[in-house]
């Protein structure tokens, strides 16, 4: 059957259009994007008149696109964004009562077990035990277990546009700001560190979605052009490197470094801090990249529950 997933993120939407069956791969077949940057559209914690209408334009042009390409149901979820302004389920609803299309607010946690089961499947089970890492625009997302459900899922407010946002001005920031975020992102991360590796060392450690393409990318790794099955990986030496770097570099110059988009440029240097603290508190010297992450893991759920009933 053919399925649409609507992600609505906290720098992005994205409808994916895949073909699913259970017991089989998904198949991408369309992707629909805008840059919706709902995070910075809060006011004061409410969601601003014209980031609701940005919202409602987008899912109506979602419902079009859907429809032309025969897609058979939507499955609508939205991220820390929405999850975070108080109006969220307010504006959701608007949403719905105009459209039809119920959006999801998932938890911080449930973005965490969805997206490892991406992971999982993408790596089989002889990859063993997994940790696996996903740096959005509003929070970070730590998961780790053997199975195919983690057996710690953890969400911290360590999302690359929030924290550009809310500590670093200027372009490029001062080094006394970037050093004051660097010590409150380790300090966050090291408050589960604890929880996460109490089940043993990893056999693999992974990331997903952007902001680890991206690094990945400027350290050397392969461009998507070349497809989801060429491996790709990111080290720590070469990360730590980049974590010294982008912050002393203005946006543009951000920007022009292989695969770095321009309206992702600006908070790359906040999301390299975040990868950098975690690579280095959990003591992984590589992370692999993985081509899934939480749409898939959402898909992946759907199938499973279909193959159930």
């Amino acid at each position: 059957m053919r399925l649409g997933v609507l992600d609505i993120g906290s720098n992005t939407g994205h409808l994916l259009v895949v073909d699913a069956h259970p017991g089989a791969r998904p198949l991408p077949a369309y992707s629909h994007k805008a840059e919706l940057r709902l995070a910075e559209a809060l006011d004061g914690d409410r969601l601003s008149a014209g980031g609701q209408a940005a919202l409602l334009r987008f899912v109506e042009e979602s419902l079009r696109v859907a429809e032309d390409k025969g897609v058979q149901d939507v499955m609508a979820f939205a991220t820390s964004a929405v999850r975070e302004a108080v109006d969220g389920e307010e504006v959701l609803a608007a949403i719905r009562a105009a459209t039809g299309v119920d959006i999801r607010v998932l938890p911080g946690a449930e973005e965490a077990r969805l997206t490892f089961l991406a992971v999982r499947r993408w790596f089989g089970w002889s990859s063993g035990r997994l940790l696996v890492m996903d740096i959005g625009g509003g929070s970070l997302e730590i998961a780790a277990g053997l199975e195919e459900a983690p057996d710690v899922a953890v969400s911290l407010p360590l999302g690359a546009g929030r924290l550009t946002r809310e500590w670093l001005t200027g372009d490029p920031p001062p080094p006394g700001q970037v050093r004051e975020l660097r010590r409150m992102v380790r300090a966050e991360i090291g408050r589960v560190v604890g929880d996460v590796v109490r089940g043993g060392r990893p056999d693999h450690a992974v990331a997903t979605s952007k902001t680890f393409r991206q690094l990945a990318r400027i350290a050397g790794a392969a461009p998507s052009a070349e497809g989801p099955y060429v491996r790709r990986s990111l080290s720590r030496a070469d990360l730590a490197g980049w974590a010294e770097r982008l912050p002393g570099m203005p946006a543009a110059e951000r920007a022009a470094l292989p695969g770095v988009s321009a309206g992702r440029a600006p908070q790359l240097a906040a999301g390299a801090l975040v990868a950098d603290a975690a690579m280095d508190l959990f003591d992984v010297d590589r992370l692999e990249i993985c081509p899934w992450a939480l749409r898939e893991g959402v898909i992946l759920r759907r199938l499973d529950m279909m193959s159930a009933g």
